[in-house]
């Protein structure tokens, strides 16, 4: 057990099971694991993972406070590296934390770590949370800089970003071409705007429906297809027919099969999602198209960061229909040759950054294993 690491983890999202299996394998990982979900999200088969050990039950505490069962034992094991959830919330995380400290043992949190909007107390919390660990492993360099700035040492911070099924998704990738997958559905040559996640309030897709239709108004017209199941009873279908805009959008429902979604983002001319954003960036760029989003970087997913205005995408005023009409403007005028273009910077920040080998990497060279 000594040459092992351990990864205690609150769950494995489905999208997680490249890397998960890459550590399994390479790292020689034991993993114990929650059983909580607290959002909808498809978990991977725990099984699948050589090293499964346990899987954690979800203790509920006071407020957002919580205790992971079973995980603080893993502590007084002869493991030398534990690589955990950073999650400031449980509490069964900082026992662990102050319980290798004193057995001088390596722990790594792997963490979003700084958001941005932090309180004054939330600030003093985090700091001592993370000065307990070894090092963090951070999703971006968003909040590797929000920290550095906040007096915590850079040589502690290391960015290991994110990653999706790349392997699979660069397999559809190759196969992919110019289709008429839109014009078949829509009848016309218009440009097509994707939308790809939940359906819910906070994405805001009304404010997508309403930027359609004023850009109809100047006699810019544009598809829209909306790839995601509705999970909060969203008014998106109403806002649709009010405006009329019933031929010019597509509510294609939900979707898992790679090579559908790989085709449909492939052939959009943009991505856009008016509300917080995550993972779709990854989505999206892997297939070749631009992302737009707003501006409030502090309610983003880490994802965000890969988004490089004017190469690969835009940021557009947060709430502002006049400005999103206008980043959408740009985006559906461009030329065949500079979509091609924008296409290579979008796969270039995915095959760079944003995948499980690299991420294998930055494991094997902060580990020193």
């Amino acid at each position: 057990m000594k040459d092992r690491i351990c990864c205690i983890f609150n769950l494995a999202p489905h999208y997680n099971e490249p890397i998960f299996r890459l550590m399994d394998e390479e790292l020689k990982c034991d993993f114990y694991i929650g059983n909580e979900v607290g959002v909808p999200i498809q978990l991977m088969d725990y099984n699948k993972l050589k090293g499964f050990k346990k899987s954690l039950k979800f203790v509920s505490l006071i407020s957002h406070f919580y205790w992971q069962k079973g995980a603080v034992n893993t502590a007084l094991k002869p493991y030398e590296h534990y690589i955990i959830t950073g999650e400031p919330y449980s509490l069964s995380t900082w026992l662990i934390l102050i319980i290798t400290k004193i057995s001088n043992k390596k722990t790594y949190l792997w963490s979003h770590g700084w958001y941005g909007n932090e309180t004054l107390i939330k600030k003093n919390v985090k700091k001592l949370f993370f000065k307990l660990a070894t090092k963090v492993l951070l999703y971006g360099d968003y909040a590797r800089n929000l920290m550095i700035n906040e007096g915590i040492p850079s040589a502690k911070l290391i960015s290991i970003y994110n990653s999706l099924d790349y392997e699979k998704q660069v397999e559809t990738r190759k196969s992919l071409t110019h289709s008429k997958v839109f014009l078949d559905h829509f009848n016309t040559n218009y440009p097509t705007i994707i939308y790809i996640g939940r359906i819910q309030k906070a994405k805001k897709i009304d404010l997508l429906i309403e930027a359609i239709f004023e850009l109809r108004k100047v006699n810019l017209h544009a598809n829209l297809v909306i790839i995601g199941k509705d999970i909060d009873g969203s008014n998106i279908k109403s806002l649709v027919d009010k405006y009329e805009l019933n031929n010019q959008v597509w509510f294609y429902g939900e979707c898992y099969d790679e090579k559908e979604i790989g085709e449909l983002i492939f052939n959009s001319n943009v991505c856009v999602v008016p509300g917080n954003i995550g993972l779709t960036v990854m989505h999206s760029f892997v297939y070749g198209t631009p992302v737009i989003t707003h501006n409030n970087f502090e309610n983003h997913g880490p994802e965000f960061e890969a988004i490089i205005p004017g190469k690969n995408g835009d940021f557009f005023v947060e709430n502002s229909v006049n400005d999103l009409c206008e980043k959408i403007k740009t985006w559906i005028s461009i030329n065949d040759l500079e979509r091609e273009s924008v296409r290579g910077s979008c796969y270039s920040i995915i095959d760079e950054k944003y995948n499980c080998f690299e991420q294998i990497k930055i494991l094997h060279k902060t580990l020193g294993v």
